[in-house]
């Protein structure tokens, strides 16, 4: 019974929200799904359906993560096959990328159809150990593993010639595998460029008996023959486990099918989104200190942990009286968190002034200012309480104002307004 371990979106180099420490993450967790699910299960092969790398151009270090993973499986003799996906597939123009120098230095097998064929429909040539180039590669654990690349918008049109060269190779042993790295319609909302399910069929009447798919990080599968791991690490606050289920396929092959085992239980950085919703008459200073308690509260899930803090509800006050980068700042230093983010979505209190009055016939100018000094107080939870009181003061006011009283006498009658109250 044929085993191997299915991975994609690994995204090593991702400083994910500019945390260098974040990303080291995904190299922890790329390292530690490889010797859990791969060298302690004694896979036969590891297949990574694109994506390893975050950037065409890599730096030092993120290729020193790849080739630690890559020499932890090569110590325990187990070969890793790849396909490059559009993250890390070569850049326009060139005829090398990092994963092909990976496969120059036998860290993997790159597995790539021969693009000039294609339109012959002879695209599939076997993998030389020598040249260290193929399309494809027959393992000793009998499985077929058939490599392509990243088509993005020319998808649709390429898979009829892969599944034409897939029927004319040589008599395949007795399951068929084949890496594809591009994302489905009805997984993921808003993703332009989707295929058809339908469209991958070609691929299954040539004789695919497992579609390892990359690039949707969401964990899905398909009709038995078409799987999906998602990515290793999250990639944002919207990839948590619990809205984006993802991990890394491990996969037994029997006459009887397909048992493929989506395994998570290994080293990620823990994801925590708090929602928190203040109170119209909470006061600026109390919607900061509230919001700074209710994050600590929380202090024993967010300490070292991606946190997002929602923050919503309707205010008594402009909504831009908050500080919001020093609310950040303290609520990032409370919740000991390794990346905190915060959603500040308050909402300032609105009046229609007028509703409720007959048009037709308006109240008097004096009644009217008098509400619409009422109404802007009490959207204010400093002045609520005293609306009416300091709106009379306001009245008071522009009338001494008009009278063209002196700034003293005025100043005093401010004075006295809020003494009062």
């Amino acid at each position: 019974m044929p085993r191997f371990l299915h991975i994609a979106d690994v995204h090593l180099g991702y400083e994910m929200y500019g945390s260098v420490e974040r990303s080291r993450d995904f190299f922890y967790a790329l390292y530690d799904a490889l010797e859990r699910y791969a060298v302690a299960e004694r896979v036969d092969f590891v297949l990574i359906a694109g994506d390893l790398f975050e950037h065409r151009y890599v730096l030092p270090a993120v290729l020193n993560q790849a080739q630690l993973c890559l020499e932890l499986l090569k110590a325990a003799d187990i070969p890793v096959l790849a396909i490059e996906g559009n993250h890390d597939h070569r850049p326009h123009g060139t005829k090398t990328s990092w994963l092909r120098y990976l496969a120059d230095w036998d860290w993997l097998i790159l597995l790539e159809p021969q693009e000039d064929q294609a339109e012959q429909g002879a695209c599939y040539s076997a993998w030389s150990p020598e040249t260290k180039r193929g399309g494809y590669i027959d393992l000793a654990c009998g499985v077929r593993v058939i490599g392509s690349r990243w088509y993005g918008a020319s998808a649709p049109q390429s898979i009829p010639l892969l599944a034409n060269s897939i029927r004319q190779l040589p008599t395949p042993p007795p399951y068929m595998v084949m890496m594809f790295h591009h994302g489905l319609q009805g997984q993921i909302a808003r993703y332009q460029g989707a295929l058809d399910p339908a469209v991958l069929l070609p691929l299954r009447e040539a004789g695919v008996d497992y579609l390892a798919l990359g690039h949707i990080h969401k964990n899905y599968t398909l009709d038995d023959w078409i799987f999906n791991p998602g990515a290793i690490e999250a990639n944002s606050i919207a990839e948590s486990q619990e809205e984006c289920p993802h991990g890394v396929y491990l996969v037994t092959m029997t006459e009887q099918g397909i048992q493929a085992e989506l395994k998570r239980d290994y080293r990620q950085r823990s994801i925590v989104r708090l929602d928190f919703k203040v109170e119209s008459n909470w006061t600026v200073e109390e919607v900061v200190e509230r919001t700074i308690a209710y994050v600590q509260s929380h202090q024993a899930r967010t300490a070292d942990a991606i946190v997002e803090v929602k923050l919503h509800g309707q205010v008594s006050f402009n909504r831009l009286d908050v500080n919001v980068r020093d609310l950040r700042d303290q609520l990032h230093q409370r919740s000991g968190a390794l990346v905190l983010l915060l959603r500040y979505d308050l909402v300032g209190t609105e009046y229609d002034t007028l509703s409720g009055w007959d048009h037709n016939a308006p109240p008097p100018r004096s009644a009217i200012e008098t509400r619409v000094f009422t109404d802007l107080l009490a959207a204010h939870a400093t002045y609520r309480d005293q609306a009416d009181q300091l709106a009379r003061a306001l009245i008071d006011l522009k009338e001494q104002l008009l009278l063209g009283r002196s700034d003293l006498a005025l100043y005093r009658l401010v004075e006295d307004a809020l003494i009062s109250r």
